[in-house]
């Protein structure tokens, strides 16, 4: 095993805001609280200290205990679901979609940072305690997203009707996509795994909120891992006052609108908010909430409540209201013992327009982390790096670029005419001289005629590259076989495989050695050769 670590900015797959974020840059310190280093975390645990109820604590732990009733749960879980009724403990949370049988490999790394972050903190500030925490987002219904995973460059498909919030949602018709995914597995030791996880997961178990959680624990209990699900109403009624805050007043609508417009001066913007960042939820459906004429109405209903309505509804069935992903981070600051939320470039995004809105409404607002990210390399995809002399770094250059780099360093001839263009620009420096000293007119002419010859080398140049191209093709394909191995749709791996392609190669020891690998605070992208 070897592990190499790169910047993130040098894979070119992370967005100007995120690499901006780490490194600190001025323009994005009015958006954020403390950033993820040891004062940092020193400081978001003295203010969650201070602003955190015991009660929440308490309604929290009785919570999980509820939650985690028919689940066979690990002692280390047991004694941190416990733990959090102490006012020196606090979370360090992640958060995922359902999807089926952990959705993209990113997962994983998004949950071990999580754990490996808490061991972390807890060696640092000893006097307290640190629980890693997977959210579960069962109130999604994004259902397309999170229907299907990738195997072995192949879709793995649910077909089923859409409907309502996805943790829910009947795993009835998950017995077809099993026998279709067994299909592909073989019958060795680690397929056999494999087959039982997914089937005691989504087999074994009525609703997605309940197959997520035994596999997620089946994973990851070892570490203590604490599995949560907002979908429950003992917690929706510590939220309820920034509900009712949210149907009066709007605040998060102003407050992340503010935030957009000085944001989006420098960004790309992730998501806008709505007038009102709430759903009503039903047994099989979640619809918006919008008010209109003087009254609230669910989207896409004849539901229709008066404000007085809307509030007593609120009062006696709080479960029915789910936040939406503008209010969703602040109801898990509400009820969550929180330091510091661990997720990918596109999450911290949208995270970083919520801190004018947590401000308004008193809430601490957390470290954000951006989750390890890891390129797998077998030990024979690193050999065959090593013969086609691409280095690391490289593996993450855009493709055509690569290839036209190998192409040149293999060559031997000239293909670059840089040198010859520069020559050419000082010959018409000289020609510039000579025209200002007649008239506009020539030196216009002058000035078309060094664009027509720069433009001549260029297409020369391409012409030569093409043809050097097709004269190294063997050179070509090994090196794009490759890339395509490494990056599938020229992605990065962790966004288009499933875990399972590595587990079935190397077991609970692929586990085991990204727990060891991952360190979170180092803040660059992991390369692991085993």
């Amino acid at each position: 095993m070897k592990v190499t670590q790169i910047p993130f900015k040098k894979t070119g797959f992370f967005s100007d805001m995120m690499i901006d974020y780490l490194d600190e840059n001025s323009r994005l310190k009015p958006f954020y609280n403390n950033f993820p280093n040891t004062k940092g975390f020193y400081n978001q645990i003295e203010e969650k200290k201070k602003s955190f109820r015991l009660q929440n604590r308490i309604v929290l732990s009785d919570a999980l205990h509820n939650q985690y009733k028919g689940f066979a749960i690990s002692d280390k879980t047991q004694e941190n679901i416990d733990l959090l009724k102490k006012q020196n403990t606090f979370t360090v949370t992640t958060g995922h979609q359902l999807n089926l049988f952990t959705g993209p490999l990113y997962f994983l790394y998004k949950i071990i940072s999580t754990i490996n972050l808490a061991e972390e903190l807890s060696e640092k500030f000893p006097e307290n305690q640190f629980i890693p925490v997977y959210w579960m987002a069962t109130e999604d219904h994004d259902f397309d997203e999170i229907n299907y995973f990738n195997f072995d460059g192949k879709k793995v498909l649910w077909n089923r009707k859409d409907g309502g919030a996805v943790g829910r949602f009947s795993t009835e018709g998950l017995e077809q996509v099993f026998n279709v995914f067994t299909e592909h597995l073989g019958n060795s030791n680690n397929a056999e795994y494999l087959k039982e996880l997914f089937s005691r997961g989504y087999l074994q178990h009525n609703n997605l909120a309940d197959a997520t959680r035994f596999i997620a624990n089946e994973l990851f209990a070892e570490y203590g891992l604490v599995i949560i699900d907002g979908d429950d109403n003992s917690l929706k009624e510590l939220f309820t006052p920034f509900v009712k805050q949210e149907l009066e007043n709007q605040v998060s609508y102003r407050e992340v609108t503010n935030t957009i417009a000085r944001l989006e001066e420098n960004y790309n913007i992730q998501v806008n908010p709505r007038e009102i960042n709430l759903f009503y939820l039903g047994d099989d459906f979640r619809e918006r909430i919008v008010f209109e004429n003087g009254v609230y109405k669910i989207n896409n209903t004849a539901l229709v409540f008066t404000k007085e309505e809307l509030l007593l509804e609120l009062k006696n069935n709080p479960k029915a209201f789910s936040p939406n992903v503008i209010m969703r981070p602040l109801y898990q600051e509400v009820i969550l013992p929180n330091l510091c939320y661990i997720g990918g470039g596109g999450e911290q995004a949208y995270w970083l327009e919520l801190k004018s809105y947590f401000d308004a409404v008193e809430v601490p607002f957390p470290i954000l982390l951006l989750r390890n990210s890891v390129q797998v390399l077998s030990e024979k995809q690193a050999k065959k790096l090593s013969n086609l002399n691409i280095t690391k770094e490289e593996i993450f250059l855009n493709q055509h670029e690569l290839l036209s780099k190998k192409v040149i360093e293999n060559s031997d001839l000239e293909i670059s005419f840089k040198d010859k263009k520069e020559f050419l620009k000082k010959q018409f420096l000289e020609l510039k001289e000579v025209a200002t000293k007649t008239d506009v007119t020539f030196l216009n002419a002058v000035n078309a005629q060094e664009r027509k010859q720069i433009k001549g080398l260029e297409n020369l140049e391409k012409r030569l590259l093409k043809a050097e191209k097709k004269r190294q093709n063997d050179l070509i394909e090994r090196i794009t076989k490759l890339l395509n191995s490494l990056l599938p749709n020229q992605s990065l791996e962790e966004r288009q495989r499933n875990f399972s392609e590595y587990y079935l190669e190397y077991g609970n020891t692929f586990i085991k050695t990204l727990k060891t690998v991952l360190k979170p605070l180092e803040l660059g992208f992991t390369i692991l050769e085993l």
